[in-house]
């Protein structure tokens, strides 16, 4: 299914002649009136002008997270505040935010883009959507709930909290999508489970997730625990907000919206494009953004282009799912580790439940790293030695495959420290 399908299957060299377009009339907006911008192509002795084909996109300036705190609140706008129709902010938890701001144009692309993701997800007009993200600053639940309605979807705005009122909610109003992030969909199909609902009591099809890194074997956890057919989706609020791609029902891969954004892999060390396949760090330029643009956005998730192309007909590039992030990476002992390496170990280990946290010590100048699993309940004598067993597997798995020696700790469940959104992943104790 698709949303706008003169636009996601666009012939390769007429989007790739629309995004020149689109690239030229953004550059030359952010230098007539972002003075951020002017600056920076005035130091490197770059016009607008002279960037006349895609591949020149290399000769522009990285823009980093760092450069809009600094700009706070209104520095990076390209149109006066009285064009400016809403108001959001990143999700930070230090530090200045990022301000980004939306035209009425800016709103009615967004709400499309989504519409986009939702329909290849399996959304239509005759779905009940169940939004579980926060409405206010961050971007996820109204960019969400805007592309439902677009789709003429049946929206209940639920935001997060309180679990088990969200499975009535899904119950008597009979949701039959979810939005949330992976992690909360775990949680409420946990709670399910504990007040003794039956799935087939609910009339959930769809789950669409996003806002942090997940696994395949979460994602198929997530599948068989609530009967759905579970796609992921991806954006960040320095570029639009969720939108930016989405995965369709084929599951391999996260179709890209080029008529609205140029992608770019890169090194996150050396910042020189990595070849096709290779994961890296994204980079986003906007190309039809107005209160906003952002050229060569350095989003710091990692992630990789595809190379063949989808089933489904799309023919934008698509993206494979993010990993982590380049400031996630932990490095323990010299070697370099995500938690989303962890987690997809633990995934597939039996025993080992879908709540992880991974503490770090540092002790006599060594690193200690302990990683801390909710067990699945075993009951009666044979407890403690199938908890063990387990523990010794994930163990043995991460030293054999990341290279890394830790200790795994099983624990009850609902002991590790989770909140409603994203989850604490790792607490790092090192005075580094």
């Amino acid at each position: 299914m698709y949303w706008e399908p003169d636009k996601e299957c666009l012939d390769r060299e007429e989007l790739e002649q629309l995004q020149l377009e689109r690239l030229q009339s953004t550059l030359n907006r952010v230098y007539a009136h972002v003075p951020f911008y002017r600056k920076k192509f005035d130091s490197l002795g770059i016009s607008p002008e002279e960037i006349g084909a895609l591949s020149d996109i290399a000769r522009l300036p990285f823009t980093t997270k760092d450069d809009v705190r600094a700009n706070y609140p209104y520095g990076l706008f390209a149109v006066p505040l009285r064009e400016v129709v809403r108001i959001h902010a990143s999700s930070g938890t230090t530090g200045t935010v990022a301000v980004v701001g939306y035209t009425r144009n800016d709103i009615k692309m967004w709400s499309n883009l989504v519409a986009r993701v939702l329909t290849a997800g399996g959304v239509t007009k005759d779905d009940v959507v169940q939004i579980c993200f926060g409405y206010g600053l961050f971007t996820g639940g109204f960019g969400l709930h805007y592309g439902a309605e677009r789709v003429g979807a049946s929206v209940i705005p639920a935001s997060i909290g309180n679990t088990a009122r969200q499975i009535q909610i899904m119950k008597d109003f009979k949701t039959t999508a979810l939005v949330s992030t992976p992690s909360y969909a775990m949680r409420i199909a946990n709670t399910i489970r504990e007040m003794g609902i039956s799935v087939s009591a609910l009339s959930l099809k769809y789950g669409l997730f996003g806002a942090e890194p997940w696994s395949e074997g979460m994602r198929q956890e997530i599948q068989d625990a609530l009967g759905i057919v579970a796609t992921d989706n991806y954006g960040l609020s320095e570029v639009l907000g969720p939108g930016v791609s989405g995965e369709c029902r084929e599951r391999n891969g996260l179709h890209i919206h080029e008529d609205h954004f140029l992608v770019e892999v890169v090194d996150p060390e050396t910042l020189r494009p990595v070849p096709a396949g290779q994961r890296g760090e994204l980079v986003i330029t906007t190309l039809t953004k107005e209160a906003f643009p952002m050229i060569r956005y350095r989003t710091r998730d990692l992630t990789r282009l595809l190379p063949d192309a989808c089933p489904c007909g799309r023919t934008g590039k698509r993206m494979s799912r993010v990993v982590g992030r380049t400031d996630d990476m932990l490095k323990i002992r010299g070697v370099n580790v995500f938690p989303s390496q962890i987690e997809s170990l633990i995934h597939e280990i039996e025993g080992g439940g879908p709540q992880y946290q991974i503490v770090i010590d540092r002790k006599e100048a060594l690193d200690e790293a302990t990683v801390l699993v909710e067990a699945d309940e075993v009951a009666g004598y044979d407890r403690e030695r199938r908890k063990g067993g387990t523990a010794d597997t994930i163990r043995k798995r991460l030293a054999h495959e990341l290279g890394i020696t830790v200790d795994v700790k099983l624990v009850g469940k609902n002991t590790i420290d989770r909140s409603e959104g994203k989850p604490r992943r790792v607490i790092d104790n090192r005075k580094l």
